[in-house]
């Protein structure tokens, strides 16, 4: 199963991308279908192309839809990269969806040029490529990752979830309507892929029920998947995940199995 193909134009900014020097945030500029999108690169202390950097694609929530192309750095993984950057020695890719569009459909086409066009530009290594989201973004993870598991080496999902829900429509569901019980369909997919889904326990807005199916079906299958609640966590659980530093320590450590053959 394979994501639409779009024609995808890099256009670099008329000036050099200004870096920051305390966070090492950088400005990038995407050409889709016609449409110019922003979105930003964390670039960490010390990168170099004289070695492979591990990757990751950082999808957000619904309150950082937009086009001002920086909002999607505020929330979430953004935050933690400032406060400890020492915890997270890796190239960081912030796409941003644009406004009323959830990820799954075009916004995740979007979110992979945004990838790829990272791996052009930077010297990063693709058996170390990661996916984390939060809330609408961990719909979206779920998305990406039912649609190529085999391109992660591992993936991040905060008070997420992957049924359709009245109250979060998207444009496609993560698991299609002919593949079946949306449980068993997406954990036959994701089955091999190292993953951690963390959640709050009283969360208003998103209730972790989706997260304590799929972690229970994995883990019943013996898959390599964690499972996090916070207890009295609300919908922000993402804080206290993101702050722990077993969750980069873990996350970069994994790499991609090798294909067989290879």
């Amino acid at each position: 199963m394979t994501l639409r193909r779009l024609f995808v134009g890099l256009f670099l900014l008329a000036s050099p991308a200004r870096a920051d020097s305390a966070t090492g945030f950088l400005e990038r500029t995407i050409r889709v279908d016609g449409v110019d999108h922003r979105y930003q690169v964390y670039l960490p202390g010390g990168y170099s192309k004289t070695s492979p950097w591990p990757v990751i694609l950082f999808l957000h929530g619904s309150g950082e839809r937009g086009t001002d192309g920086s909002k999607q750095t505020t929330i979430g993984l953004g935050p933690a990269l400032r406060q400890h950057p020492e915890r997270w020695p890796a190239v960081v890719v912030f796409p941003q969806a644009p406004p009323d569009v959830r990820w799954p459909g075009k916004a995740a086409d979007l979110a992979l040029a945004t990838l790829k066009s990272t791996q052009r530009e930077f010297r990063t290594d693709p058996d170390r490529v990661y996916l984390v989201g939060l809330s609408m973004g961990g719909n979206g993870a779920w998305y990406l990752a039912y649609r190529d598991p085999k391109r992660w080496a591992a993936m991040v999902v905060m008070c997420g979830w992957f049924v359709p829900r009245s109250a979060q429509p998207t444009a496609e569901p993560v698991v299609p309507v002919n593949d079946g019980w949306a449980d068993s369909a997406l954990a036959s997919r994701v089955l091999r892929l190292p993953l951690w889904v963390l959640h709050g326990d009283s969360d208003p807005v998103i209730p972790p029920d989706d997260a304590r199916r799929i972690a229970a079906r994995l883990d019943s299958l013996g898959a390599p998947a964690r499972f996090t609640e916070f207890e009295h966590g609300g919908h922000d659980a993402w804080d206290p995940a993101l702050a722990m530093p077993e969750v980069p320590e873990w996350l970069l450590s994994q790499r991609r199995s090798p294909t067989p053959g290879h």
